[in-house]
């Protein structure tokens, strides 16, 4: 077969190329390539075009009725042809989304031992300690850019599902491809399987990890440590996402490392981005400023923290003195409203812990209390407690404000704060509402109201994209910042759309705003070499990827 100037190099041949997701066109290979990597026999005679096979494999997957099926349906082409999965993902992104990610991947977290059928990515367990810069000396891939790292202990709202754990960085591998076109060969997912203290996990014999209670203490510690230090043995300057680590261990863990190399917690930063984008945007809306507002939060871990600590920083940029703005926030926590008096409060906590007042033997005020007492106009649910907004509060709420922001975002569905028919009930329509998980429209008044995601897919790809493509050495919270004032200025708002954020099916366009506003911050900040337009838009290229089959020849 004769070599054009865009063809790929292949060495493997016969089922090597087939076994390989990244190389495996399916049916698609045509006849030249058939001959030249000795594929004839191992494929029926037919060949079709991607477009005929994402229209097939579509329909195989709408035949599938329930939730993990499909999901566990998508993973199985995933697995074997790359290419086609994120052409079904890019055509599908919409409608494909919540079976991939949220809620879809949460079900499929709990089931991951049942359903596992492939390995992908990398398990380092605690038998691997002393020995992980030789497990990833053993990838044969030298050009890995981004690692998305969890322990599997805070897997959304379902707790500690250890090794199961696996199925989040799978998942939100897939979504920085398909929303921001990162080269998925560039990424690694990994699981830090230090154990579970899952009882019910470490007790089924379908389970694929550790059945070690988990490494706590100084015993975690050197594990991290040990991971992380093989990390940029192996692939220096690669960028690390932390993802569902538990709060105790989340906010420690960034501050750790965030100098040693570019890192940011999905959990903490993402959520924050997107969250303080959306209440950006609906401030726009009601023709209001970060300063006139009063803020409850339901749930003070990492992510409650988080998402606080970006809007203090809005606030500050707005003008506001520190210790003004602090005077906005209410955060409650599992023994109530957190107070300047309790025990054991993070750092983050004790800066949002009110110094105004005192708890009652360790217990401050519930959220009922603080609504009526202190009547916020943002209510923000990361609690991970399901119904957890009453109807008594919410129309506290809506008496003294016109147009209340409630973001129940706690993932996955079954753990949501208030459903949105339920919050738009109780205020006649008039909340500003933005949940974590996707819900369908609700109708109301006569009128449709579609409920806007604060879906960290708006922010996390093109972070990361961003901060890759600069080089940057850390990122900063003004980087995070400036992600979200890119996706608040695509509000449809703006141009006198009805949502707080942009529709999902225009989410690469929002990657890339987000990735060039991430990229100009970091310069601002130096925190990367300098760039013009024109080489950061030559970096950008040369990580991304589009699902489309190449010409190969043999090599």
């Amino acid at each position: 077969m004769s070599a054009t100037p865009s063809s790929h190099p292949v060495t493997q041949r016969g089922m090597a190329v087939l076994n390989d997701p990244l190389l495996n066109k399916g049916t698609a290979f045509p006849w030249e390539e058939r001959t030249a990597l000795g594929l004839h026999g191992l494929l029926p005679p037919g060949i079709h075009t991607l477009e005929e096979q994402v229209a097939q494999a579509y329909e195989n997957l709408m035949s599938e009725t329930d939730m993990l099926d499909r999901h566990v349906h998508l993973r199985s082409i995933q697995d074997t042809n790359e290419t086609l999965f994120y052409a079904l993902m890019q055509k599908h992104l919409t409608e494909l989304m919540p079976i991939v990610y949220t809620p879809g991947v949460g079900q499929a977290c709990q089931e991951f031992s049942r359903i596992w059928q492939k390995p992908r990515g990398i398990f380092l367990s605690g038998a691997d300690r002393g020995h992980m810069a030789d497990r990833l000396a053993a990838i044969p891939n030298d050009n890995i850019r981004l690692v998305i790292v969890t322990d599997g202990e805070r897997i959304l709202g379902l707790g500690d599902l250890g090794a199961n754990g696996m199925g989040i960085p799978i998942g939100k591998i897939a979504l920085y491809t398909a929303c921001a076109g990162v080269n998925p060969a560039l990424m690694l997912p990994v699981t830090l399987d230090v154990g579970t203290d899952n009882a019910t996990l470490r007790n089924d014999p379908t389970y694929i990890g550790s059945r070690s209670p988990r490494l706590k203490g100084q015993d975690y510690a050197d594990f991290i440590e040990e991971f992380v230090t093989a990390l940029l043995g192996r692939w220096p300057g690669c960028l690390l996402h932390w993802e569902d680590f538990a709060g105790r261990n989340a906010a420690p863990l960034l501050q750790r490392y965030r100098e040693r190399l570019p890192s940011f917690n999905d959990d903490i930063q993402g959520t924050a981005g997107i969250a303080t984008a959306a209440i950006l945007s609906g401030l726009r809306a009601k023709e209001e400023t970060l300063e006139q507002q009063c803020i409850a939060f339901a749930g003070g871990g990492a992510a409650g923290i988080g998402i606080a600590g970006l809007l203090l920083a809005a606030m500050k940029a707005e003008g506001l003195p520190q210790e003004e703005a602090l005077k906005r926030f209410y955060i409650i926590d599992r023994n109530g409203l957190l107070t300047h008096d309790m025990d054991g409060l993070s750092e983050g906590q004790a800066l949002f812990a009110r110094k105004d007042e005192t708890s009652r033997d360790g217990q401050g005020r519930t959220l009922k209390e603080v609504i009526s007492q202190n009547h916020p106009t943002i209510l923000i649910g990361v609690s991970g407690q399901a119904g957890l907004f009453k109807e008594g509060m919410i129309r506290e709420m809506a008496s003294y404000c016109t147009r209340p922001l409630i973001f129940p975002l706690s993932n996955p569905t079954s753990h949501v704060e208030a459903t949105p028919m339920d919050i738009l009930t109780w205020t006649a329509g008039r909340a500003i509402v933005s949940t974590g998980s996707p819900f369908t429209p609700v109708e109301i008044n006569d009128r449709s109201i579609t409920i806007n995601q604060t879906n960290n897919s708006y922010i996390f790809p093109g972070l990361g994209l961003g901060a890759l493509a600069c080089g940057a050495r850390s990122i900063s919270e003004r980087m995070i910042m400036a992600a979200a004032q890119a996706v608040a200025d695509l509000s449809p708002l703006k141009t006198g759309g009805t949502t707080l954020l942009p529709p999902l099916e225009n989410i690469q366009n929002v990657a890339m705003r987000v990735a060039h506003a991430v990229a100009r911050q970091a310069q601002n900040e130096q925190l990367c070499p300098p760039l013009d337009d024109d080489a950061l838009q030559e970096a950008l290229s040369t990580l991304s990827w589009r699902p489309r089959y190449q010409p190969y020849r043999a090599a």
